[in-house]
């Protein structure tokens, strides 16, 4: 851990874990106040693709702050082990967290989207495709505020650049992805989508037993509103659904677009 953020934050209980370290919770005495501090243990970045994204994600979230949707990033630090990024600290509660306990309602559904898109339009603008939405990584403060996090697997992208890779959650995923075609940034929207979908229906559009079944479900992008779960889903709701998960890209809406409806 670098000597730099020992002598600049006291370090607490772990509140998170992941594939790569650990998120504890560290206090500034120059601020008074508490953070977030993740922290990347090198050694087990084997992968290049590991090892590209997460070097990039300090960058990413330092780029995209401050933003009222986008957990804040503070601090910096790294030496030959590990690298650490001190950020904003968010409540412990996740969209995932509400999904589990019950579909959202769509006036609901319709706030925590409208700010997910705000934070992806965000990063867009900045030429930044996130790559993993999904509810697991969509944080709630105290207020309901939504907080989009975790840029581990974020690239480049606008100006008509692509960007490869298969990078992102199954559920979540879109089909150009899987299909290991180049790709924009639309990919965000097509997640995001698939994210409103399941906090209206408590479950996602596409599933299966196996990874590769989500990937053949997904490919076939059947987007189905069972009446018995859409009941009371509006029609401008599902509409919404059909342009952002739309499997031709070219006509799938930007995350701008998306934000007008």
């Amino acid at each position: 851990m670098p000597k730099s953020l020992k002598s600049s934050y006291q370090l607490y209980e772990e509140i998170g874990r992941g594939r790569f370290g650990t998120i504890s919770r560290c206090f500034s005495p120059s601020s008074n106040d508490f953070y977030a501090c993740k922290v990347i243990d090198k050694s087990l970045l084997t992968d290049s693709l590991d090892r590209d994204c997460l070097q990039n994600e300090a960058k990413f979230m330092t780029l995209l702050s401050p933003h009222p949707n986008i957990v804040q990033v503070f601090d910096v630090f790294e030496d030959d082990e590990s690298l650490s990024i001190v950020m904003e600290l968010c409540e412990p509660v996740t969209l995932y967290d509400k999904i589990v306990q019950n579909p959202v309602c769509e006036t609901t559904a319709a706030a925590y989207m409208k700010q997910v898109l705000t934070a992806i339009a965000h990063c867009h603008r900045n030429g930044v495709v996130h790559r993993d939405i999904k509810p697991e990584n969509v944080f709630l403060d105290s207020r309901n505020r939504v907080k989009l996090g975790d840029f581990g697997s974020a690239d480049w992208s606008g100006d008509e650049r692509t960007t490869s890779g298969v990078v992102g959650t199954p559920y979540y995923v879109a089909p150009e992805v899987v299909m290991g075609r180049e790709y924009n940034e639309k990919v965000d929207v097509w997640s995001a989508g698939v994210v409103l979908y399941t906090m209206l229906a408590g479950i996602p559009p596409f599933y299966g037993e196996t990874t590769a079944e989500v990937f053949e479900a997904v490919l076939r992008g059947n987007l189905r509103f069972p009446t018995r779960i859409f009941r009371s889903v509006s029609p401008a709701a599902k509409d919404l659904l059909r342009k952002m998960i739309c499997r031709d890209v070219s006509r799938r809406l930007s995350a701008e677009q998306a934000l007008s409806k």
